[in-house]
């Protein structure tokens, strides 16, 4: 995907994004970074606010973080060992052989894959890690809950972009060229209120892409229903399994 053809699903939502989007368990960087030939930099591609970049400066003494939208990066949370930078995935801009590990959160569905990978080899020191992960939209918040959201994912379901496909096929139809390592599961538990719960399903790319077509705010009905469902406590754990692609860069 070269600069013009970049496909940009998240500017127009980019306060949202930081505002509701979830943030990953401490334990996920542990155990990546623990994969990788050293610590020194990590390039956390497709950073968006920063969610994951964050996490990893526990684990890394640099972040690259990049992002091909503005509006996300200037979002973004600062951090001493983070350093932000606006770049496409396939064109990074760092120098060849200088990362122990690249990260891409919820992202690598979007890219040109095989000039990514490209990109992903030359920057590689000996023996660095790729990982990409994500989760889908089939969260668990409860019984009286869960089957709202499904009913909501399938209203969407026209409009979710074309690549959505692999979010739904949990990654593994995703080309990956590289020799795979494995991962104990892991999932992200955030206890949030309707309105957090709400906002962050305004954040989905189908939900923007059907907003747009229609003019209206695909999530207004919805609203209602799980406030009707949701029973007296202000707040609930909602939890989304991950998935994962982990290989070591050759």
């Amino acid at each position: 995907m070269h600069r013009g053809e970049f496909q940009d699903c998240f500017s127009a939502g980019a306060e949202g994004y930081a505002r509701y989007r979830q943030t990953y368990p401490p334990h996920l960087y542990e155990a990546l970074a623990a994969l990788a030939p050293g610590r020194a930099r990590c390039w956390d591609c497709a950073t968006g606010s920063g969610q994951a970049a964050i996490g990893l400066a526990a684990c890394f003494d640099e972040v690259i973080a990049t992002d091909a939208s503005a509006e996300q990066l200037a979002r973004a949370r600062p951090h001493p060992r983070v350093t932000y930078r606006q770049a496409l995935a396939e064109q990074s801009g760092l120098p060849d052989g200088s990362v122990d590990m690249v990260t891409v959160a919820a992202g690598i569905h979007w890219f040109d894959l095989e000039r990514f990978y490209d990109e992903v080899r030359r920057v590689a020191r000996p023996g660095a890690v790729l990982a990409a992960w994500s989760y889908g939209a089939h969260l668990r918040v409860g019984p009286t809950i869960d089957p709202i959201i499904e009913r909501f994912v399938e209203h969407v379901g026209p409009h979710w972009p074309e690549r959505f496909r692999h979010i739904r096929t949990e990654y593994r139809e995703l080309p990956f060229p590289f020799e795979e390592l494995a991962l104990p599961a892991f999932s992200i538990t955030m206890r949030w209120t309707v309105d957090d719960l709400v906002g962050n399903m305004r954040t989905w790319s189908g939900v923007q892409a059907m907003a747009r077509e229609t003019g209206t705010d695909p999530t207004a009905t919805v609203r209602a229903e799980l406030a009707d469902a949701w029973g007296a406590e202000p707040s609930r754990p909602c939890e989304w399994p991950l998935f994962f692609r982990v290989g070591r860069v050759s």
